[in-house]
């Protein structure tokens, strides 16, 4: 009898599930889902309710436990654990973003106090399921970057200053236009005497330079002996520094300037960089801007660019639906290339930054693109740091080249298309130097096209040059095409 009756309870014990252990912190998450909600809600390209976003992150805790969800009536939101309702709680103002970040955290602290695998991801873990979940639903770019925690986030920097040995002394042997040391007005030739007061005496170069770096934000002393002045004491910040991203070479008639990415200064190493490349004789047949592999950078740089190459006119704008979104970026000029020929080589790896300069060139007639049809990243994200430390980033603009066409899914249509094979490009300039442009409806219907366009028509747009890596024809066709005029008027196509 007693061993039946141990049976029977060990069969009705087995169903259910003992409340995990949990170290889950309710309120932070509360704070940190109602911020982000707060932030998200007019920001979105199109408006989200609030209760669906909700709903959207919860389902991040089936993704922990498949046995745990959310489910919605109108009514209330509710927390169902192995099909059986844990926890109901009332919807609430559909507007109030706090009251829905709390909502979520007690549905949150539920789960876990229900699922040791939910438990076992703690805070953190919950609230990234959370917003990885949400985000699912939203575009690529929009996402959550989770704090560091306990984390070293220190940045090394320096001066801008590169120490060189020479006679036993030493010296200032390089600057960097952009760092600190240049801001200082040091110059190159000027001895160092000290750093932070320890004599640079009978230490080799590479120990020198190592006690430049430092942590971004800190300072560095140097005691410095200008040419016949007195020594004298300069005290400079660490900066990060900025990576090389501007190239130039001459390749036989040609002069061509890869950029890299767009970071802090390309834009200001672009415009030193090209103006003294053009002061060199003999005078270029014109100008190669490579953004083969390109993935973008900081939009603002990518505008300096265009910036010196356009002396007025529409760079690029940003609208979205929040008024602070909208953004409209203008050439002030002057052209420092002075209305030289210019070829833009892209690719499918070019994106984002790089496909608004290319954009902005290729519809002002500045110059002709060529390569193949490029990534389409054209969305421009807003951040907010939220209360757990963690970033939140989220789409909130479209960026629209000046003819008002969206950048996003459709990229940029080159004008020469170097996709195919190289009889295919042949006869592309054949036709041009005919007076005739063989991509010509392709590009007329891309810059006639507006946000909103569908995907089918994005897919046709782009099978007229599909995506491919950059190749050696690139730079051939360019080669061709500057020295050939009258072609390269036709590539322009500048009316739409």
């Amino acid at each position: 009898m007693k061993r039946r009756t141990f049976l029977v309870v060990l069969v009705l014990v087995l169903p259910m599930r003992a409340e995990a252990q949990t170290q889950f912190n309710q309120a932070l998450a509360g704070s940190v889902y109602g911020a982000a909600f707060a932030f998200m809600a007019p920001r979105t390209l199109a408006p989200i309710p609030i209760a669906k976003l909700t709903l959207w992150g919860l389902r991040g805790l089936t993704a922990l436990d498949p046995a745990v969800g959310p489910t919605i009536s109108p009514r209330a939101i509710m927390l169902v654990d192995r099909e059986r309702v844990a926890l109901t709680m009332p919807l609430p103002s559909p507007t109030d973003a706090a009251a829905w970040g709390a909502v979520a955290a007690a549905l949150c602290e539920k789960a876990a106090s229900l699922s040791p695998a939910i438990a076992e991801a703690g805070t953190g873990g919950i609230v990234t399921s959370f917003f990885d979940e949400l985000f699912n639903h939203l575009d690529p770019y929009s996402r959550y970057i989770a704090p560091e925690g306990g984390r070293d986030q220190t940045t090394s920097a320096d001066v801008g200053l590169v120490i060189g040995v020479f006679r036993h002394r030493a010296v200032v042997a390089r600057i960097v236009p952009e760092g600190s040391a240049a801001a200082a007005g040091l110059v190159v030739g000027e001895q160092v005497l000290a750093i932070d007061g320890v004599s640079t005496r009978g230490q080799d170069a590479y120990a020198l330079n190592n006690a430049l770096s430092g942590p971004a934000g800190s300072e560095v002393t140097l005691s410095i002996l200008p040419h016949h002045s007195r020594p004298r004491i300069v005290s400079l910040p660490r900066i990060p520094a900025a990576p090389e991203t501007v190239f130039a070479a001459r390749q036989g008639p040609m002069l061509v300037v890869q950029i890299t990415g767009f970071e802090r200064g390309t834009a200001e190493a672009f415009r030193r960089m090209l103006t003294g490349a053009l002061a060199t004789k003999p005078d270029p047949v014109g100008i190669v801007i490579d953004l083969r592999g390109n993935r973008g950078g900081l939009l603002d740089q990518a505008v300096g660019v265009a910036d010196s190459l356009i002396d007025s006119g529409i760079i690029a704008r940003a609208v979205g639906r929040d008024p602070a979104a909208n953004q409209l970026w203008q050439a002030r000029g002057p052209d420092i290339a002075a209305g030289r020929p210019l070829a833009v080589l892209v690719d499918g790896r070019t994106a984002s930054a790089a496909e608004v300069l290319a954009a902005a060139l290729a519809d002002d007639g500045r110059g002709v693109v060529i390569g193949s049809a490029t990534f389409g990243k054209g969305l421009v994200q807003a951040a907010t740091r939220l209360p757990d430390n963690g970033t939140l980033l989220v789409t909130w603009a479209r960026l629209l080249a000046p003819l008002g066409w969206p950048l996003q899914g459709l990229g940029v249509m080159p004008q020469i298309c170097t996709s195919g094979s190289s009889d295919s490009v042949e006869h592309e300039l054949e036709g041009l130097s005919a007076g005739q442009q063989p991509l010509g409806t392709a590009i007329r219907a891309e810059r006639a096209a507006r946000p909103g366009i569908s995907l089918n028509d994005i897919l046709r747009l782009r099978e007229a040059c599909p995506a491919a890596l950059g190749s050696s024809l690139d730079l051939q066709t360019a080669q061709f095409l500057l020295k050939a005029r009258g072609a390269y008027a036709t590539a322009l196509l500048t009316r739409p």
